[in-house]
């Protein structure tokens, strides 16, 4: 079976078991599927070297949730879509203690906005919580920060997250940031919870230093969005579901400079972004809803 890039577990899973066949059982790694208030959520589980290895994704729990009904724009979607995220994220989070947020990202590429964007409709409660107890103090302390890019600012994203945790001293670090898919099905619409840290840039081929626990020293959870397939992987699977399994990655010119992402890119980015904000607030405060992130935010 011809490699392809992909930041999904849930794929990785798909396509190691396209290779082993169907009945094939990885071990040290299981796949669990469930609906969720509509939606439909995946979780592969990886517990074992041999399976890390096998699917090139860190050992640690990887959730998978599909929001094609926010893209259809179904009733009470968005509520629904930020809930369902919510809900998945905060068993894996600490139950108490400070959280730093950061939102990985260039603010002028549209595909790569997911992480800033999200920050923008996040409800950052640190100095609330600080300055006006009375008011705020059963709120979690929030702190968020939208680092930019190497080649805007200078300075690696993890860098900037290394001395923000060094000073803030959080319980966790939440990570959002765009990934890549193997499929055109999947892009802007599915969303990806992981407790295994990330590497920014890796959806491009773009690998920087990673933020885990070794390197920032705390718990690093991530919220990813796929947002781009490359052009090889595009290709190949264009040409496997017509029937064209012979072929491999080294049989087509070089498309891994080349990434495609969907035509309605901006909306599709906004909508997320938003919705991870959301989901990401009322993980860290379960207190809150919708509505009354809506009134604090906008």
């Amino acid at each position: 079976m011809a490699q392809r890039r992909t930041d999904l577990a849930v794929e990785a899973h798909q396509l190691w078991r396209e290779g082993a066949g169907d009945a094939a059982s990885l071990p040290g790694v299981r796949a669990q599927e469930e609906d969720r208030d509509g939606f439909p959520v995946t979780t592969v589980t990886v517990s074992s070297r041999e399976g890390a290895q096998a699917l090139g994704k860190p050992q640690g729990t990887y959730i998978t949730i599909e929001l094609d009904g926010l893209l259809r724009r179904e009733e009470n979607a968005f509520q629904r879509a930020a809930g369902v995220v919510a809900e998945a994220l905060r068993p894996l989070l600490p139950e108490s203690g400070p959280a730093l947020v950061v939102g990985l990202g260039n603010r002028a590429v549209t595909p790569d906005l997911i992480g800033p964007l999200a920050v923008d409709h996040l409800l950052v409660t640190r100095h609330l919580v600080e300055q006006v107890p009375e008011h705020f103090g059963d709120l979690r302390p929030v702190a968020a920060a939208a680092p930019g890019v190497l080649a805007s600012t200078g300075m690696e994203s993890s860098l900037v997250a290394q001395a923000l945790a060094g000073r803030l001293k959080p319980a966790c670090v939440i990570a959002i940031d765009a990934l890549a898919s193997r499929s055109l099905d999947r892009l802007c619409r599915t969303v990806q919870l992981s407790d295994a840290g990330v590497v920014p840039g890796s959806g491009v081929g773009n690998h920087r230093e990673a933020l885990d626990r070794d390197s920032l020293g705390v718990p690093v959870f991530t919220v990813g969005v796929p947002t781009v397939v490359d052009g090889t992987t595009l290709a190949l699977d264009l040409l496997e579901r017509a029937g064209r399994r012979e072929l491999d990655r080294g049989d087509l010119p070089d498309g891994g400079s080349f990434f495609v992402t969907p035509r309605e890119v901006d909306q599709r980015v906004a909508d997320m972004g938003k919705t991870l904000g959301y989901a990401v607030s009322m993980a860290l405060n379960p207190s809150l809803s919708v509505e009354d992130l809506t009134m604090l935010l906008e």
